[in-house]
C-alpha cells in the first residue's frame, strides 16, 4: 500500500488484507473510522480486482466501504456510511449507498 505524507488513517481503517499493494492514498487524506477499502471482491459468478486511488486532499467519512477499482480524485469529499461503487471526481461532495453525487465545484455540473 501506497501513503502519502500527512495522511492519516483513523482507528478500524481496514485496507485490503490479501491485495495492498493495489491501494494508493495521496498527501495530506484522512481516512475516518471503521473505514474498509477493498481491492478484490468475490462475486457467485466472478473474481474481482481493482486498482483503488485515493487521490490528494481527501476526506473519508467514518463506516465508509471503497469497492475494487474505484479512483477518489482529489479534493473530494466523501460522507459517512458510503458505499463508494464508482469514481469519485475531483472535488466532488458524494455519499448514499449507492453512492450519489451532492454535488461538485462550481465551475462543473452534477454527472
Amino acid at each position: 500500500m501506497k501513503v502519502g505524507e500527512y495522511t492519516s488513517f483513523a482507528f478500524k481503517v481496514t485496507p485490503d488484507l490479501m491485495f495492498p499493494e493495489l491501494i494508493s492514498v495521496g498527501r495530506n487524506s484522512i481516512i475516518g473510522y471503521n473505514t474498509t477499502i477493498l481491492a478484490h471482491e468475490y462475486l457467485i459468478n466472478e473474481y474481482r480486482l481493482g486498482e483503488v486511488i485515493i487521490g490528494n486532499n481527501v476526506l473519508v467519512g467514518a463506516n465508509t466501504t471503497i469497492l475494487p477499482g474505484v479512483t477518489i480524485g482529489d479534493g473530494a469529499k466523501v460522507s459517512a456510511a458510503t458505499l463508494v461503487n464508482k469514481d469519485v471526481p475531483a472535488g466532488a461532495f458524494v455519499g448514499g449507498n449507492p453512492m450519489v453525487i451532492i454535488s461538485l465545484p462550481q465551475n462543473e455540473t452534477t454527472i
